[in-house]
This record gives structure tokens, C-alpha cells and sequence, in this order.
């Protein structure tokens, strides 16, 4: 009787452990994904660069999101003139701003920016588009 017990102890004791695995592994599957931003680096020459998952937080800037993509080990070089608030971006990688024609210009979710990229404060799922071409 005792030998019966003690089998039916195990087998009850691995099938706890069993279901306790499978309850810990749903749970962690439940949990939200963290915030994160999308950039996109079009260079107007048939490449872009697409990182699509930056970690986003609270009172993240453009600038901040571009900064993280250059943090990324394939990321980009950026070239700034300012900081904070007045920041204005130079160059990104090796193609620089031409001045009175083309320079970099950028988006969010499709509205073109009416601030500069280190004053405008993105949300969680925007999604930045910068491009090599005419203010417009």
C-alpha cells in the first residue's frame, strides 16, 4: 500500500510541476509586448533603413528615437547642429544637407513636422519617417 502511495504521490507531484510550467509559460506569453517606435531612413536613392522596433518612453523625441537607431549595431551615423530643443540634424550616415536644395526632413505618422526633431514628443507606435528631399 505504501509502494501504491508513494507512486501516486510522484505521478501527482510531476504533473503538478507539469501544470505549473505550462501556467508560468501562458502567462508570459499574456504579457504585452513593450512600447517601441518605428524609423525610417529613406535616402531617396532606392535604399532605406527600417528599424522597426525602437523602446519607446515616456517623453521620447524624435531625436531621442533617431539617437537610439544610431545605438543600434547596424545603425546610423547622424550628423546635429544645437541641442535639446533646437537640435537640427546635419547629415545621416554620409549624405548631408545641400542647404537650398535638398536636405532632411521628417514625418510622423505621415504629418510633416511643424517643430524641431529634438522638441517633438512622440507616442508609443508613431512611426517616423525621415527623408532626403525638399521641405515640403
Amino acid at each position: 500500500m505504501n509502494r501504491l502511495a508513494a507512486m501516486l504521490l510522484a505521478i501527482l507531484l510531476a504533473c503538478g510541476i507539469a501544470a505549473g510550467v505550462t501556467l508560468r509559460g501562458a502567462v508570459a506569453e499574456d504579457a504585452p509586448p513593450p512600447p517601441t517606435v518605428k524609423l525610417i531612413i529613406d535616402y531617396r536613392d532606392g535604399v532605406q533603413k527600417h528599424f522597426t522596433a525602437l523602446p519607446w518612453k515616456a517623453g521620447m523625441t524624435v531625436l531621442d528615437a533617431l539617437q537610439a537607431a544610431g545605438r543600434h549595431p547596424r545603425g546610423i551615423k547622424i550628423g546635429l547642429r544645437g541641442k535639446g530643443a533646437t537640435s537640427f540634424v546635419t547629415q545621416i550616415d554620409d549624405v548631408e544637407n545641400e542647404g537650398r536644395g535638398q536636405n532632411w526632413v521628417f514625418r510622423v505618422n505621415g504629418e510633416l513636422a511643424r517643430k524641431s526633431c529634438g522638441a517633438l514628443e512622440v507616442k508609443a507606435a508613431d512611426t517616423i519617417l525621415w527623408t532626403f528631399g525638399e521641405y515640403r
